[in-house]
């Protein structure tokens, strides 16, 4: 019976203890919800507060570290694959292209041997001039560009503007450091272009949609679908042979272009200094006006010989 009793004894106490402890906890913590009110926040308990987390922060950080680990595990495997993936694509685009850098080559070792044998002068090569662009929401043009390079870098205007895959417009308008480039897609675009393959010629208009339309196409033009489309360099102000996009037809039947340049964003491009083909002077400095009447002299000369001497014959006659 004794045994029994102390026994029992010590679970009621270990009750009222846990009860105590409890409470006590219970009021400890509202005590500091209380302190944790920003109206009663004191800059002790604060900097005590402050204290607190800076030395709990790194063990939550490396208690955390496992979780972390077994969570990024996934993830980490699916990027090495996605990684595998695209190292695999980018050697085969680099074989791709140290074939086709080949090629170029020895394309160019046989123009030069056919330009020599032709005697045809090739046009020069200017060095491009690149630049960052910029919106143009205050500007003339729906579909317009600034770009940060003007007359001091070489600009003028009409000079074709590129990005890294193709043509993006022309340049209207030139300032000292800055011009303004109109987009192939605006309403007042008009570029004439040709198909690579057939060399179909058309005018390329933009609309202010997405792909602009070929207007000026003959009734049996000998274009597909999927046709490179370049610039045909009719209107003397750009060159021949710049890359535009590919002919397609829209659900109207109409035949539009799909830029090559909308494969980037247009941030950064190139500027490439075009001089068209000028007429020749007209008597400016009287050059040709001379040579008009040299000729002209030219002409009647062998028969004035002739006319002298049928009029000394005929005057000599006694």
């Amino acid at each position: 019976m004794a045994i029994g009793g102390s026994s029992r004894r010590n679970d009621e106490s270990g009750i009222r203890f846990s009860r105590t402890f409890t409470v006590a906890l219970f009021l400890v913590s509202i005590v500091l919800i209380a302190f944790d009110r920003p109206q009663a926040r004191s800059p002790a308990l604060a900097s005590l507060r402050a204290g607190i987390m800076d030395l709990s922060a790194p063990l939550l950080d490396l208690a955390a570290a496992p979780v972390r680990g077994i969570s990024n595990i996934g993830p980490y495997w699916r990027n090495q694959a996605r990684l595998a993936e695209e190292n695999a694509e980018l050697r085969q685009r680099l074989n791709e292209t140290r074939y086709w850098r080949d090629l170029a080559l020895q394309l160019r070792d046989q123009r030069e041997v056919y330009e020599q044998a032709l005697n045809v002068e090739s046009p020069a090569t200017q060095n491009r001039i690149g630049a960052w662009t910029l919106g143009d929401p205050d500007g003339p043009f729906v579909q317009s560009r600034l770009i940060g390079a003007g007359t001091r870098q070489g600009v003028d205007p009409g000079d074709p503007v590129l990005n890294v895959y193709g043509l993006i417009g022309r340049v209207v308008e030139t300032g000292r450091v800055s011009s303004r480039v109109l987009l192939l897609t605006d309403l007042n675009s008009r570029i004439p272009v040709m198909a690579d393959r057939s060399n179909a010629r058309a005018v390329m208009v933009g609309d202010n949609s997405e792909y602009p339309r070929l207007d000026f196409l003959t009734r049996n033009a000998d274009l597909e679908d999927g046709d490179r489309i370049v610039t045909s360099g009719d209107d003397g102000i750009m060159p021949r042979g710049l890359p535009v996009g590919q002919a397609q037809r829209d659900r109207q039947g109409r035949w539009r272009i799909r830029l090559y340049s909308d494969q980037a964003p247009v941030d950064f491009v190139w500027v490439f200094p075009f001089e068209p083909i000028s007429a020749p002077e007209t008597g400016a400095d009287g050059s040709d006006e001379q040579l008009l009447t040299d000729e002209a002299a030219g002409d009647t000369g062998p028969e004035q010989p002739a006319t002298d001497g049928a009029e000394t014959s005929a005057g000599g006659e006694p």
